[in-house]
């Protein structure tokens, strides 16, 4: 299964963007019951946890983003979004998805895909 994700952009502080993440190869039996999380990345940094959804779509986020962002997912379509609101610089990254093994983010399951880059600038 490799994740695609897509959306990203440059946008102005305080604009929104709306990243998707589709899990090809992926078939509906083995997505659904995944919890699948994002994650971003800035240059010689970590990669680090914005947000999880559970098979029963529970949410955790990071506290850096809460109010703001809006995970969910279409299991028919084994896709999952990220609602980003009230951007700010320091939201510029790469976002990446991933199937993971807990809401904590913990245990990456897929190989990473080539993620989407997400520039907030005026």
């Amino acid at each position: 299964v490799q994740p695609v994700e897509s959306g990203g952009g440059l946008v102005q502080p305080g604009g929104s963007l709306r990243l998707s993440c589709r899990a090809s190869g992926a078939i509906t039996s083995v997505f659904n019951p995944l919890t699948m999380a994002w994650y971003r990345q800035t240059p010689g940094k970590q990669r680090d946890l914005v947000a999880t959804i559970t098979r029963s779509s529970a949410s955790n986020y990071a506290d850096s983003v809460k109010g703001r962002f809006t995970i969910t997912r279409d299991n028919a379509r084994k896709t999952v979004h990220l609602q980003m609101n009230s951007l700010k610089p320091e939201d510029t990254a790469v976002y990446y998805c991933n199937a993971v093994r807990d809401s904590n983010g913990s245990g990456v399951i897929w190989s990473w895909g080539r993620g989407t880059e997400v520039t907030v600038s005026s």
